[in-house]
């Protein structure tokens, strides 16, 4: 009888340390976790949150595939941060309407504006099909088997549901590292228009200082608006007949605030987590961070350099820009944490009590084997450096690199015999030749660097190498220069598309295409010898989360971040880092001090009437931190109060708490949120945007 009490104060105590952590699927929500929402002051019934008409996941959408967002009226507002609508309005923004600097806002619905490949999805429905799979044989098949069985169910449940709906879509995604299956129904609607956004200033108020960071006062927010068909309210690719979508329903806003201690939830679509990883997975992930920062780090001073010294090039670049640095920033931080909290060794301890558990009980002997995972893992770390760099290097950098590798992976030839081509889109308004050239040229010179570090990584040194040093004098700049002054890739008028054609004896003799076979060659090989090691890694991975569950099965257990629908509560909350107490919240009167430091700080520099408008503010609440569990992707995230309210959207994590992606750590990790009464201020005194705020309180 003591040890059973003994034993269940074990595990409330443990239910009670990670009562913040957890990013939790909704349908089948645990009750124990639902109880803990309770507690913490969550004022509704469950089927609020998930199963009731108006509950309040159906306001969450994931925004065009990387973010989150809320609707928030009942003609389809949605709210997203500005960062996640950041690319929509660059790409709207020129020189003479710079939408990035100067902000938007669309006075009517006419003027609200279309956005190519953009989209949000709302989910539908979801549920556990393992068993399903089970019953078919899943877990005897072979990796590669098994990977094949699963397209053709997915395929076959998505049939099943467009053949009862045309508007539905169905994903079949892996939770627990492979040991479970759900399958979820989503709708998506094509048709988003950009409503609203700040200037930069203020949305991205702070930059690369403070990103990551707390304090903040960022205004991170945008607008957007779905369309539907005018019909039926149901999703059309975009039309100009279309109408604003009507929901069935919306998020509510709060303007009556919170206070510490207060619940807080956010909804959205995080998009990856490794909280199972084992050590030896977590050595491999310092690696990779510090390739990742290494090479993004001298691909961003280039891109700097140019877009300091042109308005034209800032517009093209500021996106990419912003998207480069989020990560290499992180990269920094997560090492940094993995360093502090000794996190490699933290992961060694509970495995070394998993493996007792496991000569104990005899459970998953045959199956999780520590020597071997240890072993597949130094077999991998190298060639996952190569591939980092490889990665880093080539992928999504330069644009000509992006050409180069088409035409070889990917590139749809049209047309027969020697009239066969390929189509290269113009994208010239996405990209400028002389910054673009240098990034490759830069690039290209420090993957020769970073390699020769590790003479064991020769076998990755893509052939295009050799010629550098025999035509070129070893001189990479000079090879970048004659790729985009030389190849056919970039031969075109102004605003032409690029033809090139691949039956054709020439084909092959220029430099781009043999410098796009040449990197996609080592790509190849990289990507082999991973394959070899990789497979067992997984299967290993795999039995390491069913043996912790197993070992853990009194306690609830969530599955890592996959980019689907996720649940977070906890409570507005500050952090304490050496005895200093962070506060919980900053006001007005904070930013206006960083604003006079704009002459100083880049980052801080604002026009002067966003200073008059921040001093006229008094002490309103600008961002806020609280105990829910994000990540990447929960961009955008509604955060809501004990009565499903919207009162912020999350926009940021915490620098004191980086390593929250494959550790939470409870005591330091925080959300940062912009205060929904900040968004509508700047709506109100910045933009007038007198319909959007009477819309919203219908």
């Amino acid at each position: 009888m003591k040890k059973t009490i003994l034993t269940l104060f074990a595990l409330l105590s443990m239910m009670h340390a990670r009562a913040d952590e957890g990013m939790w699927t909704l349908y089948n929500l645990p009750s124990a976790v639902y109880e803990q929402m309770k507690g913490y002051g969550y004022a509704l019934p469950y089927d609020k949150l998930y199963e009731a008409d108006d509950a309040i996941m159906k306001a969450v959408v994931n925004f065009s595939g990387y973010c989150s967002g809320v609707v928030v009226s009942p003609d389809g507002l949605v709210f997203t941060n500005h960062h996640c609508g950041f690319e929509a309005i660059r790409s709207h923004s020129t020189v003479e309407h710079d939408y990035m600097l100067n902000g938007f806002y669309a006075k009517t619905l006419e003027e609200e504006l279309p956005n190519e490949n953009m989209f949000v999805s709302f989910m539908v429905e979801q549920r556990d099909v393992t068993d399903e799979l089970l019953a078919q044989g899943l877990d005897s098949m072979s990796l590669e088997r098994r990977s094949e069985f699963l397209d053709s169910v997915e395929n076959a449940m998505l049939k099943e549901a467009k053949a009862k709906d045309s508007t539905l879509r169905l994903e079949l995604k892996s939770f627990y590292e492979g040991n479970r299956y759900y399958a979820t129904t989503y709708r998506d609607f094509r048709d988003v228009r950009l409503v609203f956004a700040i200037p930069k200033s203020m949305g991205k108020f702070g930059g690369e200082t403070d990103n990551w960071m707390w304090p903040r006062q960022t205004c991170d927010f945008s607008v957007f608006r779905i369309y539907a068909d005018p019909f039926n309210n149901e999703p059309a690719n975009y039309s100009m007949q279309n109408v604003p979508y009507h929901p069935a329903h919306w998020a509510r806003l709060s303007q009556d605030g919170y206070k510490e201690g207060d619940f807080a939830m956010t909804m959205g679509y995080p998009g990856s987590t490794s909280r199972y990883l084992s050590s030896y997975g977590i050595e491999e992930r310092y690696v990779q961070n510090d390739v990742r920062q290494q090479v993004r780090g001298v691909k961003q001073e280039v891109m700097k350099r140019h877009m300091d010294a042109s308005e034209a090039v800032r517009i093209k670049y500021d996106s990419k820009y912003a998207q480069s640095s989020n990560y290499w920033k992180n990269s920094i931080g997560m090492n940094k944490c993995i360093d502090s909290i000794g996190l490699v060794q933290q992961k060694r301890d509970f495995e070394a009590q998993l493996r007792k558990w496991q000569q104990e009980t005899g459970y998953y002997t045959k199956e999780l084997d520590f020597t071997l995972l240890e072993q597949l893992y130094k077999k991998r770390i190298d060639i996952m450096r190569a591939w980092m760099l490889w990665s880093e290097t080539f992928r999504n950098t330069d644009n000509f690199s992006n050409r180069a590798m088409y035409v070889h992976n990917g590139a749809r030839p049209v047309g027969k015999g020697k009239r066969q081509h390929i189509n290269i889109k113009h994208n010239g308004d996405k990209w400028d030749y002389d910054t673009d050239r240098e990034i490759l040229g830069t690039l290209l010179k420090n993957y020769r660097e970073q390699m020769a570090k590790y003479p064991e990584l020769k076998k990755y040194m893509p052939e295009c190498f050799t010629t550098i040093d025999a035509e070129y004098g070893g001189d990479c700049q000079a090879y970048a220069d004659a790729l985009y002054s030389k190849s056919k890739l970039m031969k075109a008028k102004k605003r032409d598309n690029v033809r090139v054609y691949p039956n054709k004896k020439s084909f092959y003799k220029d430099l781009g295409v043999k410098y796009g076979l040449d990197i996609t060659d080592a790509m190849h090989l990289i990507r082999q010898d991973m394959r070899r090691i990789t497979d067992s890694i997984d299967v290993q991975e795999q039995w390491l989360c069913a043996a912790k569950m197993r070992m853990e099965e009194g306690l609830p257990h969530y599955s890592d971040a996959n980019f689907t629908m996720r649940l977070s509560y906890g409570q507005v909350k500050e952090y304490n880092l050496g005895g200093k107490p962070s506060g919980w919240q900053t006001k007005a009167p904070s930013m206006v001090a960083k604003m006079k430091r704009g002459e100083t700080i880049e980052d801080y520099r604002v026009e002067p009437e966003m200073v008059t408008l921040m001093t006229e503010a008094g002490q309103m609440p600008l961002c806020f931190l609280t105990t829910n569990d994000i990540t990447g992707g929960n961009s955008g995230s509604p955060m809501f109060d004990s009565q499903n309210r919207l009162i912020g959207l999350a926009f940021d994590g915490n620098w004191d708490s980086l390593s929250s992606d494959i550790f939470f750590d409870s005591q330091l990790a925080r959300c940062i949120g912009v205060d929904i009464r900040y968004v509508l201020y700047m709506m109100d005194k910045w933009g007038h945007a007198d319909r959007l705020l009477e819309e919203m309180k219908k």
